[in-house]
Protein backbone atom coordinates (compact mmCIF):
# COMPACT_ATOMS: atom_id res chain seq x y z
CA UNK A 1 0.00 0.00 0.00
CA UNK A 2 1.57 3.57 -0.69
CA UNK A 3 1.07 5.37 2.42
CA UNK A 4 1.80 10.03 3.06
CA UNK A 5 3.17 11.00 5.41
CA UNK A 6 0.37 13.81 6.79
CA UNK A 7 2.93 15.47 8.76
CA UNK A 8 5.76 15.76 5.70
CA UNK A 9 3.25 16.49 3.19
CA UNK A 10 3.11 20.43 2.65
CA UNK A 11 0.15 19.63 0.15
CA UNK A 12 1.95 20.73 -2.94
CA UNK A 13 -0.05 18.83 -5.09
CA UNK A 14 2.57 17.51 -7.59
CA UNK A 15 2.37 13.79 -7.08
CA UNK A 16 -1.71 14.63 -7.95
CA UNK A 17 -0.55 16.09 -10.78
CA UNK A 18 2.07 13.42 -11.80
CA UNK A 19 -0.37 9.88 -11.06
CA UNK A 20 -1.01 9.36 -14.42
CA UNK A 21 -4.11 6.93 -13.15
CA UNK A 22 -5.22 9.95 -11.21
CA UNK A 23 -5.27 8.18 -7.94
CA UNK A 24 -4.23 10.49 -5.23
CA UNK A 25 -6.57 14.05 -4.36
CA UNK A 26 -5.72 16.40 -1.77
CA UNK A 27 -7.77 16.46 1.17
CA UNK A 28 -7.39 19.03 3.56
CA UNK A 29 -4.73 20.39 1.68
CA UNK A 30 -2.77 16.99 1.74
CA UNK A 31 -2.08 14.03 -0.48
CA UNK A 32 -4.41 11.12 -0.01
CA UNK A 33 -3.47 7.84 -2.31
CA UNK A 34 -6.56 6.08 -2.27
CA UNK A 35 -4.96 2.85 -3.36
CA UNK A 36 -7.74 1.90 -6.35
CA UNK A 37 -6.16 2.38 -9.60
CA UNK A 38 -2.99 2.75 -8.31
CA UNK A 39 -0.26 0.09 -9.36
CA UNK A 40 2.81 0.86 -7.31
CA UNK A 41 4.87 2.64 -10.14
CA UNK A 42 6.40 4.84 -7.45
CA UNK A 43 6.32 8.51 -9.01
CA UNK A 44 4.46 9.54 -6.33
CA UNK A 45 7.66 8.61 -4.13
CA UNK A 46 10.00 9.99 -6.68
CA UNK A 47 8.57 13.24 -6.77
CA UNK A 48 7.47 14.63 -3.93
CA UNK A 49 10.15 17.33 -2.32
CA UNK A 50 9.69 16.44 1.34
CA UNK A 51 10.33 12.52 1.01
CA UNK A 52 6.43 11.69 2.68
CA UNK A 53 5.22 9.23 0.05
CA UNK A 54 6.01 5.45 1.26
CA UNK A 55 5.12 1.80 0.82
CA UNK A 56 5.22 -1.51 2.60
CA UNK A 57 5.30 -3.27 -0.73
CA UNK A 58 9.04 -2.38 -1.41
CA UNK A 59 12.23 -2.38 0.32
CA UNK A 60 12.14 1.49 1.12
CA UNK A 61 15.86 1.63 1.94
CA UNK A 62 16.59 1.36 -2.11
CA UNK A 63 15.14 4.96 -2.59
CA UNK A 64 18.23 6.69 -3.42
CA UNK A 65 18.09 10.68 -3.20
CA UNK A 66 18.95 12.75 -6.62
CA UNK A 67 22.39 14.43 -6.72
CA UNK A 68 23.88 15.61 -10.07
CA UNK A 69 27.15 13.97 -9.46
CA UNK A 70 25.88 10.46 -8.84
CA UNK A 71 23.26 10.25 -11.15
CA UNK A 72 24.27 11.97 -14.61
CA UNK A 73 25.76 10.79 -17.60
CA UNK A 74 27.38 12.92 -20.34
CA UNK A 75 25.28 12.28 -23.91
CA UNK A 76 27.76 11.90 -26.31
CA UNK A 77 29.43 9.48 -23.84
CA UNK A 78 27.06 7.47 -23.51
CA UNK A 79 26.22 7.32 -27.40
CA UNK A 80 29.81 6.28 -27.47
CA UNK A 81 29.65 3.75 -25.06
CA UNK A 82 26.48 2.29 -27.21
CA UNK A 83 28.38 2.43 -30.30
CA UNK A 84 31.10 0.88 -29.48
CA UNK A 85 29.43 -2.40 -27.80
CA UNK A 86 30.00 -5.75 -29.65
CA UNK A 87 28.72 -9.02 -29.09
CA UNK A 88 31.96 -10.90 -28.04
CA UNK A 89 32.35 -14.93 -28.53
CA UNK A 90 35.91 -14.84 -27.25
CA UNK A 91 36.21 -15.36 -23.77
CA UNK A 92 38.88 -16.35 -21.66
CA UNK A 93 39.56 -18.99 -18.48
CA UNK A 94 38.16 -16.90 -15.94
CA UNK A 95 35.21 -17.55 -14.08
CA UNK A 96 32.76 -14.16 -13.52
CA UNK A 97 32.30 -13.19 -9.86
CA UNK A 98 28.36 -13.27 -8.66
CA UNK A 99 28.71 -9.64 -7.40
CA UNK A 100 28.97 -9.12 -11.27
CA UNK A 101 25.78 -10.96 -12.32
CA UNK A 102 24.09 -9.66 -9.12
CA UNK A 103 24.45 -6.24 -10.40
CA UNK A 104 23.51 -7.53 -14.13
CA UNK A 105 20.52 -8.63 -12.92
CA UNK A 106 20.13 -5.29 -10.91
CA UNK A 107 20.01 -3.25 -14.23
CA UNK A 108 17.19 -5.37 -15.59
CA UNK A 109 15.11 -5.50 -12.12
CA UNK A 110 15.15 -1.43 -12.07
CA UNK A 111 13.75 -1.39 -15.94
CA UNK A 112 10.52 -0.08 -16.57
CA UNK A 113 7.77 -2.28 -17.43
CA UNK A 114 4.32 -2.13 -18.64
CA UNK A 115 1.91 -0.73 -15.81
CA UNK A 116 4.69 -1.86 -13.67
CA UNK A 117 4.11 -5.37 -13.94
CA UNK A 118 7.95 -6.36 -13.02
CA UNK A 119 7.11 -9.40 -14.93
CA UNK A 120 10.69 -10.54 -15.71
CA UNK A 121 12.56 -12.71 -13.77
CA UNK A 122 15.81 -14.47 -14.47
CA UNK A 123 18.16 -17.83 -14.28
CA UNK A 124 21.44 -17.70 -13.70
CA UNK A 125 23.35 -20.63 -15.16
CA UNK A 126 27.10 -21.55 -13.67
CA UNK A 127 27.25 -25.14 -12.35
CA UNK A 128 25.33 -26.16 -15.02
CA UNK A 129 26.34 -24.95 -17.86
CA UNK A 130 27.68 -27.77 -19.65
CA UNK A 131 24.61 -30.05 -18.85
CA UNK A 132 22.53 -27.39 -20.40
CA UNK A 133 24.88 -26.79 -23.96
CA UNK A 134 24.72 -30.95 -23.95
CA UNK A 135 20.54 -30.61 -23.49
CA UNK A 136 20.64 -27.43 -26.24
CA UNK A 137 22.69 -29.04 -28.87
CA UNK A 138 21.27 -32.45 -29.05
CA UNK A 139 17.65 -30.63 -29.75
CA UNK A 140 19.02 -28.25 -32.46
CA UNK A 141 20.45 -31.39 -33.69
CA UNK A 142 16.99 -32.96 -33.49
CA UNK A 143 15.15 -29.88 -35.29
CA UNK A 144 17.63 -29.43 -38.13
CA UNK A 145 17.85 -33.20 -39.02
CA UNK A 146 13.89 -32.84 -39.35
CA UNK A 147 14.13 -29.60 -41.06
CA UNK A 148 16.61 -31.66 -43.63
CA UNK A 149 14.30 -34.26 -43.88
CA UNK A 150 11.01 -31.94 -44.70
CA UNK A 151 12.64 -28.92 -46.89
CA UNK A 152 10.14 -27.57 -48.98
CA UNK A 153 11.03 -24.19 -50.99
CA UNK A 154 9.40 -22.31 -48.43
CA UNK A 155 11.92 -23.67 -45.66
CA UNK A 156 14.98 -23.77 -48.01
CA UNK A 157 16.95 -20.64 -46.82
CA UNK A 158 16.76 -22.44 -43.04
CA UNK A 159 19.19 -25.48 -44.61
CA UNK A 160 22.33 -23.46 -43.79
CA UNK A 161 21.39 -23.43 -40.09
CA UNK A 162 19.59 -26.99 -39.95
CA UNK A 163 23.21 -28.61 -41.39
CA UNK A 164 24.80 -26.66 -38.76
CA UNK A 165 23.00 -27.35 -36.28
CA UNK A 166 23.39 -31.24 -36.66
CA UNK A 167 27.30 -30.22 -36.74
CA UNK A 168 27.72 -28.51 -34.21
CA UNK A 169 26.45 -31.66 -32.32
CA UNK A 170 28.48 -33.84 -33.95
CA UNK A 171 31.45 -32.20 -33.23
CA UNK A 172 30.21 -32.28 -29.40
CA UNK A 173 29.72 -35.65 -29.50
CA UNK A 174 33.22 -36.82 -30.64
CA UNK A 175 35.03 -33.86 -28.39
CA UNK A 176 32.93 -33.05 -25.77
CA UNK A 177 35.84 -30.49 -24.58
CA UNK A 178 36.79 -29.02 -27.44
CA UNK A 179 35.53 -26.41 -29.56
CA UNK A 180 32.20 -24.95 -27.84
CA UNK A 181 29.81 -23.42 -30.93
CA UNK A 182 27.18 -22.65 -28.56
CA UNK A 183 28.08 -20.94 -25.56
CA UNK A 184 31.97 -20.60 -26.68
CA UNK A 185 33.14 -21.26 -23.30
CA UNK A 186 31.74 -18.95 -21.46
CA UNK A 187 31.49 -18.98 -17.47
CA UNK A 188 28.21 -17.92 -17.21
CA UNK A 189 24.42 -17.60 -18.28
CA UNK A 190 21.38 -15.54 -17.42
CA UNK A 191 18.26 -16.21 -18.99
CA UNK A 192 15.62 -13.52 -18.81
CA UNK A 193 12.07 -14.76 -18.84
CA UNK A 194 9.24 -12.76 -19.16
CA UNK A 195 5.74 -13.31 -20.56
CA UNK A 196 5.81 -10.19 -21.88
CA UNK A 197 8.73 -10.15 -24.37
CA UNK A 198 8.94 -6.30 -24.75
CA UNK A 199 9.56 -6.40 -20.72
CA UNK A 200 12.24 -8.47 -21.02
CA UNK A 201 13.68 -7.13 -24.33
CA UNK A 202 14.11 -3.68 -22.57
CA UNK A 203 15.80 -5.59 -18.99
CA UNK A 204 18.70 -7.23 -21.51
CA UNK A 205 18.87 -4.17 -23.36
CA UNK A 206 20.16 -2.44 -19.41
CA UNK A 207 21.71 -5.22 -18.31
CA UNK A 208 23.93 -5.85 -21.77
CA UNK A 209 24.86 -1.78 -20.81
CA UNK A 210 25.62 -2.76 -17.71
CA UNK A 211 27.66 -6.39 -18.66
CA UNK A 212 29.95 -3.90 -20.42
CA UNK A 213 30.29 -0.85 -17.84
CA UNK A 214 31.60 -4.23 -15.51
CA UNK A 215 34.10 -4.83 -17.95
CA UNK A 216 32.54 -7.99 -19.58
CA UNK A 217 31.21 -9.25 -22.37
CA UNK A 218 27.88 -10.81 -23.98
CA UNK A 219 26.31 -12.02 -26.67
CA UNK A 220 22.23 -12.68 -26.78
CA UNK A 221 22.34 -16.43 -27.69
CA UNK A 222 19.20 -16.89 -30.28
CA UNK A 223 20.08 -20.63 -30.72
CA UNK A 224 19.31 -21.50 -27.46
CA UNK A 225 16.27 -19.44 -26.90
CA UNK A 226 15.22 -21.73 -29.86
CA UNK A 227 16.35 -24.85 -28.48
CA UNK A 228 14.54 -24.61 -25.16
CA UNK A 229 11.08 -23.27 -26.74
CA UNK A 230 8.79 -25.95 -26.71
CA UNK A 231 11.91 -28.64 -24.97
CA UNK A 232 10.29 -30.08 -21.85
CA UNK A 233 13.58 -31.24 -20.87
CA UNK A 234 15.52 -28.05 -21.12
CA UNK A 235 12.75 -26.42 -19.34
CA UNK A 236 12.50 -28.91 -16.45
CA UNK A 237 16.10 -28.45 -15.51
CA UNK A 238 15.84 -24.95 -15.53
CA UNK A 239 12.58 -24.87 -13.22
CA UNK A 240 10.74 -24.25 -15.56
CA UNK A 241 6.65 -24.55 -16.35
CA UNK A 242 5.79 -24.92 -20.26
CA UNK A 243 3.48 -21.11 -19.61
CA UNK A 244 6.82 -19.72 -19.48
CA UNK A 245 9.18 -18.15 -21.84
CA UNK A 246 12.61 -17.70 -22.43
CA UNK A 247 12.97 -14.37 -24.21
CA UNK A 248 16.79 -13.79 -24.03
CA UNK A 249 20.09 -16.00 -23.12
CA UNK A 250 22.60 -13.84 -22.38
CA UNK A 251 26.22 -15.21 -22.17
CA UNK A 252 28.54 -13.73 -20.59
CA UNK A 253 32.31 -13.89 -19.53
CA UNK A 254 35.40 -11.70 -19.74
CA UNK A 255 36.58 -10.88 -23.30
CA UNK A 256 39.60 -12.71 -24.55
CA UNK A 257 39.54 -10.08 -27.76
CA UNK A 258 39.76 -5.89 -27.57
CA UNK A 259 38.29 -4.36 -30.07
CA UNK A 260 39.79 -0.73 -31.38
CA UNK A 261 36.85 1.41 -32.82
CA UNK A 262 33.08 1.18 -33.50
CA UNK A 263 31.74 0.35 -36.89
CA UNK A 264 29.51 2.04 -39.37
CA UNK A 265 26.19 1.52 -39.60
CA UNK A 266 23.07 2.26 -42.32
CA UNK A 267 21.73 5.38 -42.21
CA UNK A 268 18.95 5.60 -39.55
CA UNK A 269 14.89 5.43 -41.89
CA UNK A 270 12.88 8.45 -40.29
CA UNK A 271 9.88 10.00 -41.32
CA UNK A 272 8.92 13.41 -39.89
CA UNK A 273 5.56 14.17 -39.40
Amino acid sequence: MMKVDKDLCIGCSLCVKDCMVKDIELIDKKAHIKNVACFKCGHCIAICPKNAVSTDDYNMNEVKDYNKEDFSIDADNLLNFIKFRRSVRHFKNQDVEIEKLSKIIEAGRFTQTARNAQDVSYIVVKDGIETLKEMSLERLSDMGKYMLANLTPETMNLKLYAQMWVKMYEEFKANPTGRDSLFFNAPAVILVVSDNPVDASLASSNMELMTNALGLGTFFSGFFTRSAEGNKKIMDFLGLNENQKIVTCMVIGYPDVKYQRTTPRKEAQISWK
